[in-house]
């Protein structure tokens, strides 16, 4: 666990600079003690009336997800949760969980047993068996990247993909590319399904057909790309939409192999914006997630459930980040 004098070194402060954000005072501005609290969050750090609060928990869940390093996109979902809730003195933890611990626990009794108030779900899939128990749940939950219709203790928090898959379509159009591949991530996520929903929708509103030859769904890695990526380029395929970073890391890769330039034959979109887009060759045009704010937004949407504030839905927009691995199209190159 980290001191308040190794977060004063961080910061290049005071530790009483610290030890006043860390409890509160008014005579330093709010943005530094938000960054005080920031800062803590992010080292570990745990307040001694935090740990006299033992009635103040919060859990995130988390399944299916990289979260513990920075260039794993889990990693700012987490930490901006902790922080949005560490201002109010909860206590989070983060318990990794598979399908067996969902079949042996309860999610309701689980939650009663260990005294948390309420709960944060990341990355869970929609045949997960927590999920089905969400629906007649009494404990205040935030979703990431899933829904539960019909119950007030349930909230869901995302990026708008309508609006990001879109942005991502207009982009390559407006460049000319009309042979449009969409390589999207797994089957069973709701995310997918919305990605692919908007992927038909800004087709049509561009004029455009869907060709089922330009169209597959692989798994949120890298290595999908090897087994669709070739299709596409077989079928003269100009650009090629990914269903997040690390499947266009491995599309950029695979045209590589095959003799294709990125992006002066084969123009490459992601989705997410992880840290290693920027280190791509070519750096990766993309449509960013804000990871910080969709933890913030977990945590408010979940205070406010625990504050019988029923909130079904929020959605951040998405932002669009041009980069280098988009080009005006060309002739379609043959694959060889």
């Amino acid at each position: 666990m980290a001191t308040i004098k190794e977060i004063a070194n961080r910061l290049g402060i005071s530790v009483s600079t610290v030890s006043k954000g860390l409890n509160g005072a008014n005579d330093i501005s709010e943005d530094l003690r938000q960054l005080v609290l920031d800062t803590a969050v992010e080292m570990g750090y745990t307040t001694k009336r935090m740990k006299k609060e033992e009635h103040k928990k919060l859990c995130i869940f988390i399944e299916n997800m990289d979260y513990e390093t920075p260039n794993q996109f889990g990693y700012e979902i987490i930490l901006g949760f902790k922080q949005a809730a560490y201002r109010d003195n909860w206590d989070v933890s983060v318990f990794p969980v598979n399908p067996e611990f969902q079949e042996k626990e309860r999610y309701d009794t689980y939650m009663l047993k260990k005294g948390f108030t309420g709960a944060f779900f990341v990355g869970f899939a929609l045949q997960d068996a927590w999920m089905a128990q969400l629906a007649s749940t009494t404990i205040p939950t935030a979703l990431f990247d899933n829904y539960i219709k019909k119950n007030p203790n349930v909230g869901y928090v995302g990026t708008d993909n309508f609006e990001g898959i879109d942005s991502a379509v207009d982009h390559v159009y407006q460049l000319g590319h009309r042979r449009i591949a969409f390589l999207n991530g797994s089957v069973n996520s709701m995310v997918s399904d919305q990605r692919q929903q908007a992927f038909f929708d800004s087709m049509e509103s561009h004029g455009l057909s869907v060709d089922k030859k330009l169209m597959a769904n692989g798994y949120y890695v890298a290595n999908s790309a090897k087994y669709h990526v070739p299709n596409f380029l077989a079928a003269g395929a100009t650009a090629i939409l990914c269903g997040n970073d690390l499947i266009a890391a491995g599309t950029i890769e695979e045209c590589r192999l095959r003799g294709f330039r990125i992006p002066d034959d084969i123009s490459v979109v992601g989705f997410d914006d992880l840290p290693i887009s920027v280190h791509l060759f070519p750096p990766l045009t993309t449509i960013r997630q804000d990871r910080i704010e969709l933890g913030k937004s977990g945590y408010y949407t979940l205070n406010s459930l625990i504050h019988h504030v029923s909130i079904g839905k929020t959605l951040l927009r998405p932002q669009f980040i041009l980069r280098e691995s988009t080009a005006p199209v060309r002739s379609p190159v043959k694959a060889g």
